[in-house]
């Protein structure tokens, strides 16, 4: 099965830096809002899906998708599933920020087992198979081993639920006060890798969907982080959206801690 793994993996990397050209070349982007001007596509996050979609079934006949622009989805308990987020960080990509990414896991029966997450702005690939450890372009990474005290926070301000607005912010002010500082970047796969590089220890969400998280949680976790829901649940693989955390053991703990006495 490991070689079975790292040939799926390449196949996705390959996948990933071939559809990559269509961001770089990227002009004249369009936003088309799907449920309100916050939740935007474009042409690109279509043609890169159906891109994947094609290489990766051709790597894996009788695959399944789980994606995020389909309008019908395979089960996520699926013998075989990727996951994809063909633009994790569209606005960035509409307004030019250059901090977006291509993120796809590989699932068996709810299982990740690879996952792959390519940032070809700054050329950046993080992938993992489970059991194997973390890497980014072929490199091992891990968390950095820091309590919250010492911790740079990222955070994801859950865009499509202005409702949960305040909560967010009053969870940042509460990290601001225990941490070193705070991140908001706009791309949920590139933050999870963020606290996999050791460059924060940090990051939260509070709704977030399995495209966002399947791949960069278990880079994330092959790096010896922490990864759960901000109640400290295990994170869901049914498809169903959710608040995440990921982190240093120490920072998350300590982070939940807050949570937990009270002070949300």
């Amino acid at each position: 099965m490991e070689q079975l793994y790292e040939t799926i993996l390449n196949a996705v990397e390959q996948a990933e830096r071939k559809a990559a050209e269509l961001l770089l070349q990227a002009h004249g982007i369009l936003a088309e809002m799907k449920n309100g001007k916050r939740d935007v596509v474009t042409e690109y996050d279509r043609r890169v899906q159906d891109f994947l979609i094609r290489e990766l079934r051709e790597a894996v006949p009788g695959a399944g998708f789980f994606c995020e622009e389909m309008t019908e989805k395979d089960r996520p308990d699926a013998e075989q599933l990727f996951i994809i987020d063909p633009i994790d960080g569209t606005m960035n990509f509409v307004h030019g920020f250059h901090h977006s990414c291509i993120s796809v896991a590989y699932a068996e029966r709810g299982s990740v087992r690879v996952g792959a997450v390519y940032n070809p702005y700054v050329d950046e690939m993080f992938s993992a198979i489970r059991g194997k450890g973390a890497f980014l372009n072929g490199r091992p990474i891990s968390i950095t081993d820091a309590d919250l005290t010492d911790s740079v926070v990222c955070f994801g301000s859950a865009p499509y639920n202005p409702e949960l607005a305040d909560e967010t912010f009053r969870l940042v002010r509460l990290a601001f006060d225990a941490g070193l500082d705070v991140r908001r970047e706009g791309a949920a796969a590139l933050d999870l890798c963020t606290v996999a590089a050791g460059r924060a220890g940090l990051y939260f969400e509070m709704k977030v969907s399995l495209w966002d998280y399947a791949a960069g949680v278990l880079i994330a976790e092959e790096a010896g982080g922490r990864c759960c829901t901000i109640e400290g649940e295990s994170l869901p693989m049914d498809g169903s959206r959710c608040s995440i955390l990921a982190g240093s053991p120490a920072a998350a703990a300590d982070f939940l801690k807050i949570v937990r006495n009270g002070n949300r």
